[in-house]
């Protein structure tokens, strides 16, 4: 089990700082009784009771996908298993597409997380292999553009710089961007083609006009992206905003100018829809054939009440969560689906 804070919470920047590095947890065994004895379960919205009567769940949950939402999965999966230690839940941080494509839509995973919505290949391969999904979203992003605290030449970019150092085509040195700037070749630090981040990056910067280019360190693993650009006063990288805010002594983010005057990534910029054009919905799609098991659908229940949860999404992880009102509808088309299948 991951540790908690002090303060009783879950410790987003411990997290953060470990998480990158490993990219899969297993979490099991961990139990946490209310002062009535029973399991801790909530039972409000329709969710996170045993509907057998038992009062015990038990099973195997596992979720792959997106490096985006691991931090968020692994905080919700923690939680969850303090209330139901018997249900064994592994995650690995396979990449949006990785996870669809080698995982979820071939049968081996109960749910895949993603920074960005399922391909119509994606689908196309689940419906080959007799998968039905549902789609959840569970919070929402800024993906984070990021320089080395060294760089005092840059603070704020448009669309359209960031399209140049970006493209297969696109500029060599920094000066090649802005004649201001140093004749220094471009280090570029980024997400890996599996990536849900690299194909929102590449729809909102590159657009279908030009492809996103090959001369960057591409990985799957924040903390590389970090310590890349971070060790090198040239360089550029990208990624989810929870890991900035995590190391924000480490790397310094860049302001975006979408035409209405250079906007910095927050949560406050991203929920009032001003950080644009780089914050994106967050997904988690479970199996619909999986939340036949009541395990699976309480899990998928409880991933979405946590979705509204501030000091959860927010405070300790890094991203805008649900409205309470978003949540609720995101429940309630979840129980249709589970009446469907139990």
């Amino acid at each position: 089990m991951m540790t908690d804070s002090p303060s009783g919470g879950f410790s987003r920047r411990r997290f953060l700082t470990s998480s990158g590095a490993i990219g899969a947890l297993a979490l099991a065994g961990c139990t946490e009784q209310s002062s009535d004895g029973s399991d801790g379960s909530s039972g409000n919205n329709g969710g996170s009771t045993d509907s057998s009567g038992s009062g015990q769940l038990s099973g195997e949950i596992t979720i792959t996908g997106s490096s985006t939402v691991f931090p968020l999965a692994t905080a919700v999966a923690n939680e969850f298993q303090k209330q139901h230690g018997q249900v064994n839940i592994s995650l690995s941080s396979t990449g949006s597409g990785g996870g669809f494509s080698n995982h979820f839509c071939v049968g081996n995973a109960e749910f895949n997380n993603a920074s960005r919505p399922i391909s119509s290949e994606e689908e196309q391969l689940c419906a080959d292999n007799d998968i039905e999904f549902h789609e959840i979203q569970v919070a929402t992003d800024a993906v984070t553009v990021i320089v080395n605290t060294e760089n005092d030449w840059v603070d704020c970019v448009t669309p359209e710089q960031l399209r140049q150092m970006w493209r297969a085509d696109g500029a060599s040195t920094w000066a090649d961007v802005n004649s201001d700037w140093p004749d220094e070749p471009i280090n570029r630090f980024g997400a890996a083609d599996t990536s849900g981040t690299f194909d929102y990056f590449n729809e909102a910067i590159l657009g279908e006009e030009a492809d996103h280019t090959s001369n960057y360190e591409a990985t799957e693993q924040d903390n590389l992206i970090l310590q890349g650009v971070q060790q090198d006063q040239y360089a550029i990288g990208y990624f989810g905003f929870a890991y900035y805010q995590s190391n924000t002594d480490a790397v310094t983010a860049l302001s975006i100018d979408n035409g209405d005057g250079c906007v910095e990534p927050s949560l406050e910029t991203a929920k009032a829809g001003d950080y644009q054009p780089l914050s994106r919905p967050l997904f988690t799609y479970p199996q619909k054939g999986a939340l036949a098991e009541e395990h699976v659908a309480e899990f998928a229940r409880y991933f979405i009440e946590q979705s509204a949860n501030t000091e959860l999404v927010a405070e300790e992880i890094g991203y805008v969560p649900r409205t309470e009102e978003a949540m609720q509808e995101e429940l309630d088309a979840l129980n249709e689906v589970i009446d469907e299948v139990q």
